[in-house]
């Protein structure tokens, strides 16, 4: 089921996620939604927290991208080793059209669980190693915004502000 994405200023989206201890069938609807809410918002990743849950549960889809990359569910991700560095503009479903330079590594290797409950390792380079890393630090309360310099953010300041409200009527509305 598609679900509405939540923007800057909810409170959800700066909050860590509390790990995931059971993989049933609520955590595999929330998959579906995930993937359900990105592909309706022409996303490449989703995180739970941008749809209000604050579970540690992430979805990536670089495919289109990087066809050698298959779409891939994260429960309880984490980064086990990382390589390089790289800069390159990102965006965000709870951003919307706002995009700035960031700086991640090039290379990462992250261990999750997949929607079976088995451990499994993923890892890549490019565009599919920045999207994991977002998607992580969005598990974790941290946003795009938070890699980028003053000055672009002063830049962004009036759209921000606009996103905020957004934000925090979500906020008010969902208790």
């Amino acid at each position: 089921m598609k679900r509405e994405i939540v923007m800057f200023g909810s409170q959800v989206l700066r909050k860590p996620c509390p790990p995931v201890k059971d993989i049933d069938d609520e955590i595999r609807a929330l998959v579906g939604d995930l993937f359900d809410s990105m592909r309706a918002a022409e996303g490449v990743g989703l995180a739970a927290p941008q749809i209000g849950i604050l579970k540690r549960v992430c979805i990536i889809d670089v495919s289109t991208q990087q066809p050698e990359y298959l779409p891939v569910v994260l429960i309880n991700p984490k980064i086990t080793a990382h390589e390089g560095e790289q800069v390159g503009e990102e965006g965000c479903l709870s951003f919307p059209d706002l995009y700035g330079d960031v700086k991640r590594y090039s290379w990462v290797e992250v261990e999750a669980s997949d929607i079976n409950g088995e451990t499994f390792k993923t890892a890549g380079e490019g565009f599919y190693a920045r999207a994991l890393q977002h998607e992580i630090d969005h598990l974790n309360g941290t946003l795009f915004i938070d890699h980028l310099s003053t000055l672009k953010k002063q830049l962004m300041r009036g759209a921000l502000k606009r996103l905020k409200k957004e934000g925090e009527a979500w906020d008010r509305e969902n208790g």
